[in-house]
């Protein structure tokens, strides 16, 4: 079967050259090949080509050859670039049922076993750049850790220190409070102590820089993957794991327990000032009975967790970092995607490591 189509193929006449195409599809419904004379056709736009290409895919879908034939020039090319955009299937929501959940849980476990592999995989390349730069220490770049040093741990002093002083101030308030009922408002220098030393101190502090130097590694790694600087670096012969990631993670692996530290004594300063105005506990019986209750075991414990922090939060993102593809949106997911699991895994490491000290009696 042979049909010739003519007129103004353009958006102008979009009702038209919809009805024009429903008609031809009707009058084909015995036909096994069809040829789509297009030399009657004054002009075409990218609706009319496109119009054209989705109906000859769908005669293809139907089993019944269909080709073009005896096109203009410019009306080939427009045709021949329509074509590189593929029709996809409508998409039929399906209700969620018991086979859809689970479907859902097995994807998520698989993507997690998928992270967990790939997480390994990258600090064995971490850990082989960190070798090399051991080995022949002119490969290090001294100045990026400096400015990455600068970036982490000095400009990010205030917001740490601001938080974790808040942070303390509510604690010993909400101690007070509740230890007042029974007489025992000097028992939160020791709530305040151990909680903020062992745990809050340093916990808070790796959720802050999860979010504030994590967010910007995987975002500054993305950046440099979507405009090919990474493939550069590796075109002139440079490792990127060891040209990016390493100061980076040294300097996280650095800055991390002096920020903790600094954050641990925010949140104490702020838990005794609030003592002292809520609960009567002036700072020297703060300080002497904070000094009877905590030991060096009890400082070391949240310093010892920090490097660990610090060195999951790097590598997570960087992988998030160089997983970024080509888009604006790419790079706005794995952000996200890096922060919330950055955070996921230091609340998991801390646990870990609570009943590892707690096995241990440390």
């Amino acid at each position: 079967m042979r049909a010739w189509l003519n007129g103004r193929w353009t958006v102008e006449h979009a009702g038209a050259v919809e009805r024009e195409m429903a008609g031809l599809v009707e009058a084909t419904v015995d036909c096994n090949r069809i040829l789509i004379d297009l030399s009657g056709i004054e002009r075409l736009d990218t609706l009319g080509a496109w119009v054209l290409d989705r109906t000859r895919h769908e005669f293809g879908g139907d089993g019944l050859a269909a080709d073009f034939v005896n096109a203009r020039s410019e009306h080939h090319i427009l045709l021949n670039e329509v074509a590189y955009r593929g029709f996809q299937p409508e998409v039929v929501a399906k209700p969620p049922g018991f086979m859809d959940l689970m479907a859902d849980i097995g994807g998520a476990v698989a993507g997690a076993g998928k992270d967990f592999v790939r997480g390994v995989s990258f600090l064995g390349e971490l850990v082989s750049a960190l070798i090399r730069v051991i080995v022949n220490p002119k490969r290090f770049r001294v100045p990026a850790l400096t400015n990455q040093l600068e970036q982490i741990a000095f400009r990010g002093v205030p917001i740490i220190v601001l938080i974790c002083f808040l942070v303390g101030c509510i604690v010993a308030q909400q101690g007070l409070f509740q230890l007042q009922r029974f007489g025992a408002q000097t028992f939160v220098v020791n709530l305040v102590g151990i909680l903020v030393l062992r745990e809050l101190g340093v916990l808070l502090t790796s959720i802050m820089v999860a979010g504030r130097s994590g967010a910007a590694f995987t975002a500054e790694i993305g950046s440099m993957k979507m405009r090919e600087e990474i493939d550069a670096l590796r075109v002139m012969g440079l490792d990127p794991v060891e040209v990016l990631i390493v100061p980076r993670i040294l300097a996280l692996v650095i800055g991390l327990p002096i920020l903790a530290f600094l954050g641990s004594m925010a949140a104490l300063i702020g838990a005794g000032l609030v003592s002292w105005i809520y609960g009567d506990i002036v700072p020297d019986v703060f300080l002497a009975r904070l000094k009877s209750t905590i030991d060096v075991k009890t400082f070391m414990v949240g310093l010892i967790k920090a490097p660990f922090m610090a060195l999951v939060i790097g590598v997570i993102a960087s992988i998030e970092g160089l997983a970024v593809e080509g888009s604006a949106e790419s790079l706005g997911r794995h952000v996200t995607s890096s922060v919330v699991k950055a955070i996921f895994m230091v609340i998991v490491l801390d646990g870990f490591f609570a009943i590892f000290f707690a096995a241990i009696k440390f």
